[in-house]
């Protein structure tokens, strides 16, 4: 009779302990919801990991522009590169990421800065989807296309137009060649990476009848599409039902 007293308590005592491990449970909620809210706030990124398919996605947001080896001013919205590309390592080098989500809001920026996000995306073995909502402009555009598949919203804009500097510039031939050089980089990029063709995208380029003050082209919604940039016009729910089809293919593959 001891013997079941004794058992009685432990099974009461182990039943306390379950009742104080729920009572924990809306205090890890709330502080989880709390590091997820300054993550958003601190760099733009979170988790997506309350989906029925249990599938874990990150997600990137490229706002403003993107800032390069100078910093900007601290009233400007700015993605910052030494953010981006350890987040992407971490991304690849994580067992609990099943893909990522990029969205697009930026009015270009450093176009090295740009390169190296937009080639780090590119090789992330992980299925990667862009959405394009306000603009995704100047070097905007190959971060948009180095996704697996793309989207971009109706109202969504695509500014494509050659390349710039800003301050003193040499007025040399060498000047001239550096610039085609770094114009091939980026059209090559964009052309391997979406269907477009180099003579096309070079065409709106170089486009003088579309910006008053500016060389280049300007895409809205599904010109970026029947372009061969942009994969397809869509949204949000688009971009993630996409998202989850491709991680669901890939653990199919893989088993």
């Amino acid at each position: 009779m001891g013997n079941n007293n004794n058992n009685k308590g432990k099974d009461c005592h182990r039943k306390g302990n379950g009742d104080r491990e729920k009572e924990k449970n809306p205090e890890e909620k709330r502080e989880k919801e709390k590091q997820k809210d300054e993550r958003i706030e601190n760099v733009g990124q979170v988790t997506l990991d309350e989906n029925k398919e249990h599938h874990k996605i990150h997600l990137i947001s490229i706002i403003g522009e993107i800032e390069g080896h100078d910093n900007l001013g601290s009233s400007s919205k700015t993605t910052k590169y030494e953010h981006i590309l350890p987040q992407l390592a971490a991304i690849e080098d994580s067992e609990d990421i099943d893909g990522v989500l990029i969205l697009l809001n930026t009015m270009g920026g450093d176009v090295e800065a740009g390169l190296a996000i937009a080639e780090m995306i590119a090789s992330i073995s992980k299925p990667t989807v862009s959405l394009v909502l306000g603009g995704s402009h100047s070097i905007g555009v190959p971060i948009a296309v180095s996704t697996d598949y793309s989207y971009i919203v109706p109202t969504g804009t695509m500014v494509i137009h050659p390349v710039r500097l800003s301050g003193m510039v040499i007025g040399v031939q060498q000047t001239f060649d550096y610039f085609k050089q770094i114009q091939n980089r980026i059209t090559g990029f964009v052309c391997s990476h979406c269907k477009i063709a180099k003579p096309r995208l070079e065409e709106l380029m170089m486009e003088t009848g579309m910006l008053t003050k500016d060389v280049g082209t300007v895409l809205v919604g599904r010109e970026a599409v029947e372009e061969g940039i942009i994969c397809e016009v869509g949204g949000i729910r688009d971009a993630i039902a996409m998202l989850h089809d491709m991680v669901g293919r890939k653990k199919t593959d893989t088993k």
